[in-house]
């Protein structure tokens, strides 16, 4: 078996090129690459492997496995620069005056049947100026392990968001609130986020390109294909550097 040694920050570590497996120089035997029916099998596994892709190229991967748009749009913005995945929890608020105590009671209890690594998924009608979530509500979800919320609506209590690095993606800061306006209009079911159907246990992925929605059913299929894309471009970097020119690059690497 030929064996090519290369570089690897600071160690020094030996590609086995007939197989898929590294020796680190420690004498640690790394993984091969999951196939995708490994994956489906182990969720928590699956999210670990996505935390480490870009948005950008699940997005990617999305088009190309199921030929449709799954990424919201330029108006869902970060609070701060984060990047988070995890798991959808969804929630909807209709739009109804009232002077009901209890009109969203449905949407703090649902807030307390997430777990870690759930996303806070709300759909707000017309709500662009409607703060769907704040400080309390914000604070609960990390108390509970949340990765992080996203809001086709507004955001408020932004200092105490940052404060404990909450992350949440709304249609911006407003000061404005939902209650005596809205009514819940129910948890874990089918919500248009944004123009993106959002289905609860689908798979939200989110960093400073966007946030993107990845349908359960086909994650695992979807994880191998982004995989991929990102290993690729992140090779084609010191090509373009070396070379400075990104049409030879694209020739080589097919990618762009």
């Amino acid at each position: 078996m030929r064996l090519k040694r290369y570089a690897a920050i600071g160690t020094t570590a030996i590609c086995l090129t007939a197989a898929a497996a590294v020796f680190t120089h420690a004498g640690v035997l790394a993984q091969a690459p999951r196939t995708a029916a490994e994956y489906d099998k182990d969720l928590p596994g699956m999210l670990e492997a996505y935390r480490h892709v870009e948005a950008a190229s699940v997005s990617d991967a999305v088009e190309q496995t199921l030929h449709e748009k799954h990424y919201m749009s330029h108006k869902m913005q970060a609070i701060f620069p984060t990047k988070f995945v995890g798991t959808a929890l969804t929630v909807l608020l209709k739009k109804e005056e009232n002077h009901d105590p209890d009109a969203l009671s449905g949407m703090l209890k649902a807030i307390d049947t997430g777990t870690t690594g759930s996303v806070y998924v709300m759909k707000i009608e017309d709500g662009a100026d409607i703060a769907g979530m704040g400080g309390l509500m914000g604070t609960a979800m990390w108390s509970r392990g949340f990765s992080g919320a996203v809001v086709d609506g507004g955001v408020r209590d932004l200092p105490q968001l940052k404060r404990i690095g909450f992350p949440v993606y709304a249609t911006g800061p407003v000061p404005s609130t939902s209650v005596g306006h809205y009514r819940f209009g129910g948890m874990n079911i089918p919500v248009n986020c944004d123009g993106v159907t959002v289905n609860a246990g689908d798979i939200i992925s989110a960093d400073q390109d966007g946030v993107v929605v990845i349908p359960r059913a086909r994650a695992a299929e979807v994880l191998i294909v982004a995989q991929k894309l990102d290993e690729t471009e992140h090779a084609m970097y010191p090509y373009i550097e070396r070379l400075h020119s990104i049409v030879a690059a694209v020739k080589q690497f097919g990618r762009i």
